[in-house]
């Protein structure tokens, strides 16, 4: 019977310490994912409504993949341009997702990454800021800094003056 409990005990112990050991293999992906580390980024989209509504500040949601030669492309350039990367920091809120939402506002022109909305703090998704791309109008290439840049004051301009 002591022979039992102790078998016990030892596979107990063996499967804690296997779990633990798979606990610390798997690293904690940070909120960012390569598109700026010194932005605060929110961990949904729900939770960036709320934040959006909190601060008064637009949402900025950025639709990619990890595994896209476009999303990085973009990514690479966002993080590159400095003015950028202190608008965002200062003036948003941020999103950037690798699954969809669920929210088909989101995709007024279809699901494709990379995307790029905006949201008011009123919850209404700023449809007419869009890229320069007829076939996907929320797509910026790594090119397309200046525009979106611009669009992100577009859309700081249209805050003000429309709430």
């Amino acid at each position: 019977m002591l022979r039992w409990v102790v078998l016990a005990l030892f596979i107990s112990v063996c499967a804690f310490a296997e779990a633990q050991k798979k606990k610390e293999k798997t690293p904690t992906r940070p909120l960012s994912r390569g598109w700026g580390k010194n932005i605060k980024w929110v961990k949904s989209y729900e939770e960036g409504l709320s934040e959006m509504t909190k601060s008064q500040k637009p949402l900025m949601v950025i639709h990619h993949l990890d595994n896209c030669p476009h999303s990085k492309a973009l990514k690479e350039a966002f993080v590159a341009d400095k003015s950028i990367q202190k608008m965002v920091k200062e003036d948003f809120i941020m999103l950037n997702v690798v699954e969809e939402t669920g929210d088909k506002n989101l995709a007024p022109d279809g699901y494709y990454v990379p995307r790029i909305l905006f949201v008011d703090p009123s919850q209404t998704v700023r449809a007419d800021v869009v890229g320069k791309y007829s076939d996907h109008l929320y797509t910026y290439s790594p090119d397309d800094m200046e525009l979106l840049a611009a669009n992100m004051k577009k859309v700081k301009l249209l805050l003000h003056n429309e709430l």
